[in-house]
C-alpha cells in the first residue's frame, strides 16, 4: 500500500477555465490576443494574481497541452478551438471537481 504524502489541490484552474470559454467560440486567435482577452477576464474575476509575465507563461503552457490533448488546432500561429470537444472536457473536469475525494 502507498501512502500519499504532500498536498493534493483540488482548486478549479481559472488560466485553463478562461482559455476554453474563449476558444469554445468560433474565433481564431493568435497567442497575444488570446492572452488579451484571457488576461482581462481574469482580472475581472479578480483572479490574476503572480504577475502578467507569469500568467502569460502559464497561458501557454496551458494552451499548449489543450494543444496536445487534441482540443484545440494550431495552424501556423492561429488556435482555433473545437468547441464540442472542450465543452465535453469542461464537463469532465467539473464533474471531477464535484466528486468527493478518494481516501487511501
Amino acid at each position: 500500500m502507498q501512502k500519499k504524502s504532500g498536498f493534493s489541490r483540488r482548486l478549479p484552474d481559472l488560466v485553463t477555465e478562461e482559455l476554453v470559454s474563449a476558444l469554445s467560440k468560433n474565433t481564431t486567435y493568435e497567442f497575444k490576443e488570446l492572452f488579451d482577452v484571457v488576461y482581462e477576464r481574469l482580472k475581472e474575476r479578480n483572479a490574476a494574481s503572480g504577475g502578467e509575465e507569469m500568467l502569460r507563461l502559464r497561458s501557454y503552457e496551458k494552451l499548449q497541452g489543450l494543444v496536445q490533448r487534441g482540443l484545440v488546432t494550431k495552424t501556423g500561429k492561429k488556435y482555433k478551438g473545437k468547441s464540442a470537444a472542450l465543452q465535453a472536457a469542461q464537463a469532465a473536469a467539473a464533474a471531477a471537481l464535484a466528486a468527493p475525494p478518494v481516501k487511501a
